[in-house]
Parts: C-alpha cells; sequence; structure tokens
C-alpha cells in the first residue's frame, strides 16, 4: 500500500461515483446525451465532458487548444471560460466516442491513483489552477464527482447514492465552509449563532457561532435559543450549497426559525460553487 491512509476516504469516494457515473452513461442513446442537466447551458453529454477533461488534467494531459465559440451565454467569467473549454472541444462526440474516452480516462486515473506515493500535503496544481495540498484536491475531484453524479441522475430520472462516500466527502466539505458564509458573506452580527438542522439519508446538526470578533466557528453541539434555526433536507441543502437552485424556488422545502433577515441573506449566499 504506497498510498497515503489519509487519502483513502477520498480516493474511494472518487471511484464510487465515477464508476457509478458510467453506469449510468452507457446505456444511453444518443439523443439522451443531449438531455438537459440544471447547470445552465450543459447537456448530459457535457456534464461527462467536464468530468472527463479535469480527471485528464490531474493525468497531467496537455490542455486543449481551442477557441470558444462567441455566443455561450452562460459562460460569464475567466475561470467559466477555462472550464468550458474541456466541454466545448467534445460538443460534437458521439456516444460511443464519449463512452470510451471516459472509461480510459477511468481506468488511467485509477491507476494514477492506485500508485500515488506522494504525502497529503505535498503541494500540486489543481484543474482549477491553483496550488494546492494533494488531499485537498483528491477531496475537491471526490466532491466534483458525486456532485455531478448527481447532476447526472436527476437529468436521466434516476435517482442514487445520496448517503454514498461521496456524498459524505460532499457533507463535510461543505460544513467546513458554513462558517464563512454566515460570518462573512451573510455578515452574522456578533454573538449570533446559526443553527443548520439538516435530515435525509446524510442527517446532521452544526451550529454556527461568531464571537464578539466577528469570527465564526463551527461545531456539533445544540445552541439554545439561537439567532436562526434553517431546517432542510439533505438534497436541498447540498442543491443550494452547489448553485443547483435558487432560495426562491424551493423555500417551501426550508424551515426558518428566528431572524428572517438574516436566514434570507444566509441563503442568498449559500451556494460555493459557480
Amino acid at each position: 500500500m504506497t498510498v497515503h491512509p489519509s487519502l483513502q476516504s477520498s480516493i474511494d469516494a472518487w471511484t464510487h461515483s465515477i464508476e457509478a457515473i458510467t453506469e449510468l452513461v452507457t446505456p444511453l442513446v444518443e439523443g439522451e446525451w443531449s438531455r438537459a442537466t440544471d447547470l445552465p447551458g450543459w447537456s448530459v453529454r457535457d456534464v461527462v465532458s467536464h468530468v472527463i477533461g479535469l480527471e485528464c488534467e490531474m493525468l497531467g494531459d496537455p490542455r486543449p487548444i481551442h477557441t470558444l465559440p462567441r455566443d455561450l451565454y452562460h459562460v460569464r467569467s475567466e475561470s467559466a471560460r477555462r472550464m468550458e473549454v474541456q466541454v466545448d472541444v467534445r460538443r460534437h462526440h458521439t456516444a460511443p466516442e464519449m463512452l470510451s474516452e471516459l472509461e480510459y480516462t477511468v481506468i488511467r486515473r485509477s491507476r494514477q491513483l492506485r500508485n500515488e506515493s506522494r504525502q497529503p500535503d505535498a503541494v500540486v496544481r489543481s484543474p482549477l489552477d491553483e496550488d494546492r495540498t494533494l488531499e485537498f484536491v483528491l477531496e475537491q475531484r471526490a466532491f466534483d464527482v458525486w456532485v455531478h453524479e448527481q447532476d447526472l441522475r436527476r437529468a436521466l430520472g434516476k435517482p442514487g447514492n445520496a448517503d454514498s462516500p461521496g456524498a459524505q466527502v460532499t457533507r463535510d466539505l461543505l460544513v467546513r465552509v458554513l462558517p464563512g458564509i454566515v460570518a462573512k458573506r451573510a455578515q452574522a452580527p456578533a454573538d449570533s449563532a446559526v443553527v443548520f438542522d439538516i435530515t435525509g439519508p446524510v442527517e446532521f446538526m452544526r451550529t454556527v457561532r461568531v464571537g464578539a470578533d466577528g469570527k465564526a466557528t463551527i461545531d456539533g453541539s445544540v445552541s439554545l435559543g439561537p439567532t436562526v434555526t434553517l431546517a432542510m433536507d439533505w438534497d436541498t441543502f447540498h442543491r443550494l450549497a452547489c448553485g443547483r437552485v435558487r432560495p426562491a424556488a424551493i423555500a417551501e422545502q426550508i424551515k426558518i426559525d428566528g431572524d428572517h433577515e438574516l436566514a434570507q441573506a444566509i441563503l442568498d449566499n449559500f451556494a460555493v460553487t459557480p
């Protein structure tokens, strides 16, 4: 075993989700690859292209030399343009071509991960063009692939794996960013407490406490008389956090107790992915 133990859970989660994606798209006929997803401008084919492209970058493959069309309305930033290149270059690929490249990429990445001998704190270049630790990048890949697995499942009407290893990685990553959402983005006042009560296949309760200095901490203890309690199910939580749906569209699925103005500010700043 050459893989460091602290990397194994992310690798296992990535493996589970990437294999699930392969199983989802293998039986699709050509037209189903063009089915729209929750991501503006992206079809099933585009989501799979994105996954393939980022895994190829993790393998060290050169980025495609490709000029994007000018009329892609959903591409509004430089980071979005960077992501779109790997997608647009595959837009005219057939179903067999997509499957072949997906399967080959998974084989190559699985081999690379099995042979991973670097330490968790080794600095690597992420697909987002950032220098990050290997541990963070592998967790980010597990998160990204599970979220896109769920995008595909919604588009294809095939729900599943809501509590898989990838879901656990996603929960941990999203919980870690809650203090920043509450204190920095939503500007929660000092000495406030915000409770997130999440039910469903991935169930948890966390309290974000903003101290007198404006800095926030998070823990699993119950807060007596919190400023706000936001209660929702896991599906609603991760779709909001991943920017797949706006709060107003699913307001009836969110229960708010306490300061509604602060709750709305939190929900309006909830998305952590573009």
